[in-house]
């Protein structure tokens, strides 16, 4: 089954779809359906856009994306390398809270389960702790069918409800966004530029030339469909960069992570990250050798 912008080819004989993929790299448009979908990522790493926020991604994380919400998973630029031998691997279940399965949800016992789908109709990450009793689930859901495989899909959302987890929001936008699908293809490669391109001194006027706009044109188009600036999405991406180096352990100061993530002053990076992330990098990196600790 592959996704295409906006929407999923879907079984007629299945109201729960599997979706193994086994790629060079993830699918690199902006895209929606009207399917939530539970990702498991097995092998990779990138940055998760999903509305008008970004999360990184490796090995292990499981998202869960609502209905409609506009998401991209962009994989790291060396998947993009042919000579890298990278390869991304991910486990995907779809299904459509408002098709076939709401006369199932609509059930008086199922009202709990019902109300947690509503609840977190904007997506969350599961918390680390429980990715290997999430990733066992789908993977029942994956080897099993007919009956048996709606019945380990409804464990599935069972375990999801009872966790004992804040889940934060992967987006602070609706998924009633409107987005059509060259306006997602256009985004989507105003994103891959950026995300690209973050590291060196990108301007307004380059950014605008890759949506063959005005810088004018370009900043009200932009700030319309994602709900960012340039200049705030383009810090978003550096801090989301920063905090990968910073978590990977390879580098040589914080000051080096500030200027290979785009930065040409320390102090403006402390303070973007600050402003962004609510602690300092010495902080933030304190707190994360302690966690892992």
């Amino acid at each position: 089954m592959k996704i295409l912008q906006f929407t999923i080819p879907v079984a007629h004989d299945k109201t729960v779809i599997v979706q193994q993929d086994n790629l060079p790299h993830f699918y690199p448009y902006l895209h929606r359906h009207t399917e939530a979908q539970i990702a498991w990522i097995q092998q990779g790493e990138g940055t998760l856009v999903v509305g008008n926020n970004m999360h990184s991604f490796k090995s292990g994380d499981i998202f869960y994306i609502g209905a409609n919400q506009p998401h991209l998973f962009k994989s790291s630029p060396e998947y993009f390398d042919l000579q890298s031998g990278k390869s991304i691997k991910a486990l995907m279940v779809f299904f459509n809270p408002k098709g076939q399965l709401s006369s199932i949800l609509n059930l008086p016992e199922l009202s709990a389960l019902r109300e947690f789908l509503t609840r977190h109709d904007q997506g969350f990450k599961l918390p680390p702790v429980y990715n290997d009793d999430v990733s066992s689930l789908m993977s029942d859901i994956q080897s099993s069918n007919g009956p048996d495989q709606l019945m380990n899909f409804f464990l599935l959302l069972k375990f999801l409800r009872r966790m004992n987890a804040k889940l934060d929001p992967l987006s602070s936008i609706g998924s009633s966004i409107n987005v059509s699908e060259n306006e997602g293809i256009r985004i989507s490669n105003i994103y891959n530029y950026i995300l690209q391109n973050y590291q060196r001194d990108i301007t307004l006027e380059q950014v605008a030339e890759t949506a063959h706009m005005t810088p004018q044109a370009f900043c009200r188009y932009f700030k319309k469909h994602t709900g960012h600036t340039f200049i705030s999405f383009l810090n978003e991406t550096r801090i989301n960069e920063a905090c990968k180096s910073l978590t990977n352990g390879v580098f040589e100061s914080i000051s080096s992570v500030a200027y290979d993530c785009g930065f040409s002053s320390i102090t403006n990076f402390n303070r973007v990250f600050k402003n962004i992330i609510g602690k300092s990098p010495r902080c933030y990196l304190d707190n994360y050798l302690k966690n892992v600790g």
